[in-house]
C-alpha cells in the first residue's frame, strides 16, 4: 500500500506543477476534470508521468482515468508486468 500512496503523491506532485497549484490543493479521488485537468493539461500530465517515472501511458488508456488514485493504479500495475 506505500508503493501505491507513494505513486498518488508522485503523481499529484505532477499534476499540481501542470496546473501550477499546490498538492494541497488536489486530492486523489477528485476527478481530474472538477480540478482543472483539460485535454491539453491531461497530455502534460502523461508526459510527465512518462519522464519522471518510467511508464507509458497509452492514449487508449488516459480516456478512462479520470483520478490521480486510477493513474496511480494504473501506473503501478503497469510497473509489476
Amino acid at each position: 500500500m506505500a508503493e501505491a500512496d507513494d505513486l498518488a503523491t508522485r503523481i499529484t506532485e505532477i499534476v499540481a506543477e501542470v496546473l501550477g497549484c499546490d498538492v494541497t490543493d488536489l486530492g486523489a479521488e477528485v476527478p481530474l476534470l472538477d480540478l482543472g485537468v483539460d485535454s491539453l493539461a491531461m497530455i502534460e500530465v502523461v508526459i510527465g508521468i512518462e519522464q519522471q517515472l518510467g511508464t507509458v501511458v497509452p492514449d487508449e488508456e488516459v480516456v478512462g482515468l479520470t483520478t490521480v488514485a486510477e493513474l496511480a493504479s494504473y501506473v503501478g500495475s503497469a510497473q509489476t508486468t
